[in-house]
Formats: structure tokens, sequence, C-alpha cells
């Protein structure tokens, strides 16, 4: 990271930039607070305004925040004042993940993807009474969103995932012979993003808190940690505030400093790679995912999956290829998003 990058940034955040005023913008949505088996859960729930919204739970990644899905939630539980139609509402709620943000604080361990999924389970249909929900996700959210469909398929309508994990599914042994001819642009997206993977994700397996150490009291450092990956797996031309603007990344730092939760939102890939591998399917019925299921493939992702291993492991319904985007959908294009959850939506009751 190129030292003058990170001074401007966190000379602005110190100095610049006004977190009250990003306070009163994350105030406007309504947001509540539930203990789940001792786990503290902060969420978003707007209603949708139409005749029969779906509700659905958005969970977010790292280093991302509930934050990231913001420009969605409009869009989403108000489709009229949006160009949409009215069928089209969504029930949204958008939990931070446990030790993330306003989920603190964790004092819980084992508290992996698969866990999240059963915690995420008992707020849609014990806490908020959903007999029925549906699911999306990127980065460690896509996970969570995979187990939801793979655990809990009668209560779940279907997942829309934009990382491509899928339980007993292993993307590091897929090869390039896996690859159709026309995905050949995967593979070697792969090849490039592999070593930008591993420089963050094999310190937060295997010595989360000793890096925690380090982040937790150096508000430069963990911006450094952070919002370096904000540049670096974005989809843009080299100027990420084309992307992001500074009060947004500002936003995003603020959110894990203020609340000290650098520490324990690195916990999750210890928790989930217990052993140095991802917890067993449930079931070893032929397809992990058996509710409908949605790809939305963004060209600059870190990991992408051939569509022959996606239509083995899962209910297939639906395959986008989009033009762009990297590894923040939601913030980075909201309406490719938007039209991706409603079409794929659209038909399931």
């Amino acid at each position: 990271m190129q030292q003058s990058w990170l001074q401007d940034l966190t000379a602005y955040w110190a100095d610049g930039f006004d977190w009250r005023a990003q306070e009163r913008q994350i105030n406007q949505l309504a947001q509540f607070m539930v203990e789940i088996d001792g786990i503290p859960i902060h969420f978003v729930h707007v209603k949708g305004k139409g005749p029969s919204p779906k509700p659905i739970i958005l969970s977010h990644g790292w280093p991302w925040t509930f934050w990231d899905w913001r420009k969605v939630i409009g869009p989403l539980t108000d489709p009229v004042a949006h160009g949409g139609k009215a069928e089209d509402a969504f029930d949204v709620i958008v939990p931070s993940l446990p030790g993330f943000g306003f989920s603190v604080p964790l004092q819980s361990t084992q508290v992996g993807a698969r866990r999240i999924a059963d915690l995420w389970h008992v707020l849609m249909t014990d806490v908020l009474g959903y007999r029925r929900y549906a699911a999306g996700g990127g980065d460690w959210g896509s996970t969570i969103t995979g187990e939801l469909g793979h655990g809990y398929p009668e209560q779940v309508i279907g997942v829309w995932l934009t990382l491509p994990n899928v339980p007993g599914v292993a993307l590091w042994q897929i090869s390039e012979k896996d690859f159709a001819p026309e995905e050949k642009w995967m593979w070697e997206r792969a090849l490039v993003a592999r070593p930008v993977i591993m420089s963050h994700s094999t310190v937060h397996r295997n010595e989360p808190q000793t890096i925690a150490y380090a982040l937790v009291d150096s508000p430069v450092g963990m911006a450094a940690w952070i919002l370096g990956r904000r540049r670096d797996w974005g989809d843009h031309d080299g100027n990420i505030f084309k992307l992001f603007d500074r009060d947004f990344l500002c936003t995003t730092a603020s959110i894990y400093w203020l609340n000290r939760s650098i520490a324990t939102s690195m916990r999750i890939y210890h928790d989930h790679y217990v052993g140095g591998t991802p917890p067993a399917p449930r079931h070893n019925r032929p397809k992990a995912i058996e509710v409908p299921t949605a790809f939305s493939v963004f060209p600059k992702e870190l990991l992408l999956m051939p569509r022959a291993i996606a239509e083995r492991a899962t209910n297939l319904h639906r395959w986008t290829i989009q033009p762009k985007g990297g590894h923040y959908p939601p913030s980075e294009q909201p309406d490719l998003v938007v039209t991706d959850l409603r079409e794929f939506f659209r038909p399931l009751q």
C-alpha cells in the first residue's frame, strides 16, 4: 500500500470526516438489537411497501459492514418509488455478523458461518415471526446464505449468492479443466486473485488474535488492513474513489473502530475452518443446496465457480454473468444487485 494514499485518507478521517452526519444517515434505518444464544445481534429491519412483501435476509462479509447494503434497501422495500413494481417489494433484514459492527461484544467462540446461519434462522422465524423467507449474501454472507439453503430447505424459499461457497464443494481443488471454454476468463481471474486472498485469510485462520493486538488500538493500522482491501478488491480503473467516496470508506472504518470489532470480526475465519477445513455437509443428498439457487457472477470477484459444478451441487435456477463489479456488489453495483434479486425471487413463493 502506498504511504501517501493511506496518509491522505486517514488525515481526512481524523480532521475532515463528519461521523455525526453519517450517523444521522445510518439512523434513518430502523435498527434493533436482540440476543440469541447469548450472542448480541444488531440488525436493520425495513418493511416493504407492496401487496405481499417477501422477507429477505441479506448478509455481509469481511471487511464489509451492514452499511454495504444501504443502497439496495430502498429499491427492494419500496420498488414503486425506484421505478419498479409493487409486487416486487421485500421486507429487508440486514444483520451485522456476530463480532462485526454493532453486534458486539462477541464473547463466544466457534461462531463460524454454520452457527451464524443457525442464528439467522432463529432471528427470521422465532424473533421476527416469518414462516418462510429468502436469503442473499456476499463474501462470508454467501457462505452463511448457502448454509441457510443447505440446512433449512423447508423454510428458505431460495438463496442468492455472489461468492460461490457451497457446503461440500472445495473451491481450492477446482482446476483449469473444470471450466468450460467460455469460462476461461474465470480461471485467469482465479490465478490473479488467489495470492491476494491468501495474504489475509492465512493470518485470520491461524492467528486472528495475534494480529488483533496490532490493529485494535491503532486506527491507522486498522484502516490499512481493511481499506487497502477495499481498494484492491473492487472493480475500478485504479481510482477507488469512483466506487467508494471518502465518507463511505471512513464510515466503514469508523464502524469497526468505534465498536472495537476488528479483532472479533477476524475470528470467523478461524471458527469456520476448525482443523483447517470447513464443516462437513449436514446431509449427503445429491445437491447440497436443494432450494432454488442463484449465482450472480461479478467479473472481479475473488472466487469463481464453473457453472457445471454449480449445477451439480445446487438447485440452480439463475446464473447471471454481470458486466462489471468486484468483491462488494451491493455497494459497487447496487442497480445490478437489485435487478438480479427481483428477477430471481419474483416467481418464488
